[in-house]
Parts: structure tokens; C-alpha cells; sequence
């Protein structure tokens, strides 16, 4: 019987038609744009189907917190680092929400597959590890600045409050670090959760301090050397300083360094998500 010898392709040469969908051959090329749109555009219905409790709601609330803070302690022209006070609070109080809720949505989508048994739906479509990323951080991000442009039109029609923006390209890479930031953040959370306490642990103990303990509500050159030391520590704080600079034009810390030290960790945030997620740990495993 005669055999008819196997033809080869060479190594650099394309992939034969018959080879090509075989199982473990990889069929795309470069970035699934349209995966990733898919992906982006799923995520974001999510939260904009249900916009009036995931858009309009901290909305409402960080406008009652500037009005009950302003009212307790901003009587008889009370001022801080120059500006008056409910004018020094609504920067901080603006981009507190859009963290917040930057990490309330990137801890949900991995984390809801999981308990619900749907996380296949994340996990087989053909996106790469950076693709599924930036399509559940690039909603978040989307949601935070939903969220910031409601507070910041609730704040613009309340009386005696200010909010002008001085420097934009500040206020926005200040507020696009620290989205970036806690979406990231919420993602390693929705990765290591195995239920919805275990997120909201990670909020409660970790988020909400860690953002109220950042100078939104004060400025941190009132507190003694030690607490200074302390806030400075704290990365939430570079957030607050830096977008109060991009409305009021003034901030607690350097703004180059603030800048730097938010990319710096977003780089590593990033890496740590990427790691994770090649390795499927707790999620194919």
C-alpha cells in the first residue's frame, strides 16, 4: 500500500485551511474588537438598566453629605486652605462616589458568575486575559464617571456651592487614577471572593475607611506630624488632593508626585489582576 508523504507546512507560512479551526489553534489574530465591545457594552447595560440605584442614588447621597457637613460645620464662613468650606468638600465628595462605585461594579461581575455557576459565560468567549480586563475595568470606569457627572450637576444646582473646575486635564487623570484604582481593586476582590460578604468585607473595612480617612472632609495640615506621615501612606489620599487641585487649583501633596505614585499602582494592580486571571485561580479551578 502505498503512502503519500505528509505535507508540511513551513514554519513561518500560514496556517493551512484544514488547520485552522482544528481544536487549540488560534483563529483571531491581534484584538478581539469585537469581543471586547461586546463584552464592554454587556457590562455597562448591567448597571445602566438599573440607572436610578447605580447612577442617580449616589448621587442623591453624596449630596446630602456635603449638605449635612456644610450645615454642622461650615457655619459663620468657616474656610480650609483658603476656600470656603463647602467649596473645599465637593471635589473630595465627587470623586469619593466615583470610587466607590467603581469598585462596587468591578466586584460584582466575576463574582456573581461564580455563585450563580454562569462564570463560563466570562471565561469561554475569545477574549484574551488583558481583553476580559479592560472590558469589565473599562465599565467600571464608565460607571465612576456616570456617577461623578450626577453629583456633580446635583452639586451645580445646590446654593452656595462652587463647582468650577480650574485645571480639567487635572481633575480628569486624577479621577481616571482613581476609578482605574478601585476597579482594578475590585477586580482581585471579585476574583478572591467565594460570596457577597467576602466583597462586602473588602468595602466595608478596607474601601469606606481608607477613602473617609483620606482628607475629603478635612485637610490633612490640620493633623499632627504622625497623622500627616499616615495620610500620606494612604493612596486614596493622592485621589482627593489631586482632583480638589483639578477644581480649586490647590492640594495637600505634590500633584507630580501624586500622579506618579497612582500610576506606579496602577501598573502593579493591573499586573496582579493579569496574573491571576492567566492562572485561573479560583475561578477555572
Amino acid at each position: 500500500m502505498n503512502r503519500q508523504p505528509i505535507s508540511r507546512r513551513p514554519v513561518n507560512g500560514p496556517h493551512p485551511q484544514w488547520l485552522r479551526h482544528q481544536p487549540g489553534v488560534p483563529v483571531l489574530s491581534g484584538v478581539n474588537w469585537g469581543g471586547l465591545k461586546t463584552l464592554y457594552i454587556k457590562e455597562v447595560r448591567r448597571f445602566f438598566k438599573v440607572h436610578m440605584q447605580t447612577v442617580w442614588a449616589p448621587a442623591i447621597t453624596t449630596l446630602l453629605y456635603l449638605v449635612i457637613f456644610t450645615v454642622a460645620l461650615g457655619g459663620a464662613g468657616r474656610t480650609v486652605m483658603g476656600v470656603h468650606f463647602a467649596d473645599f468638600l465637593a471635589p473630595g465628595l465627587i470623586v469619593m462616589a466615583m470610587i466607590q462605585n467603581s469598585f462596587a461594579n468591578a466586584s460584582f461581575s466575576l463574582l456573581v458568575g461564580k455563585i450563580q455557576g454562569n462564570i463560563v459565560d466570562y471565561l469561554m468567549p475569545p477574549l484574551s486575559t488583558g481583553e476580559l480586563i479592560a472590558g469589565l475595568v473599562g465599565a467600571a470606569v464608565t460607571r465612576a464617571f456616570f456617577v461623578g457627572g450626577a453629583v456633580w450637576l446635583a452639586m451645580l444646582a445646590w446654593p452656595g456651592v462652587s463647582v468650577a473646575v480650574a485645571h480639567p486635564l487635572w481633575a480628569l487623570w486624577f479621577g481616571l487614577m482613581g476609578s482605574l484604582m478601585l476597579a482594578f481593586l475590585g477586580l482581585l476582590t471579585s476574583i478572591w471572593a467565594e460570596k457577597f460578604d467576602h466583597a462586602a468585607a473588602v468595602s466595608n473595612f478596607v474601601v469606606t475607611p481608607l477613602s473617609l480617612l483620606s482628607g475629603t472632609f478635612y485637610s490633612v495640615e490640620q493633623l499632627s506630624p504622625l497623622f500627616q506621615a499616615v495620610s500620606h501612606a494612604n493612596p486614596f489620599f493622592y485621589v482627593i488632593s489631586g482632583f480638589r487641585y483639578g477644581f480649586l487649583g490647590i492640594a495637600d501633596s505634590p500633584i507630580l508626585v501624586g500622579a506618579a505614585v497612582l500610576l506606579l499602582l496602577n501598573g502593579l494592580l493591573w499586573a496582579g489582576c493579569f496574573a491571576l486571571l492567566k492562572s485561573g485561580w479560583k475561578i477555572k479551578s
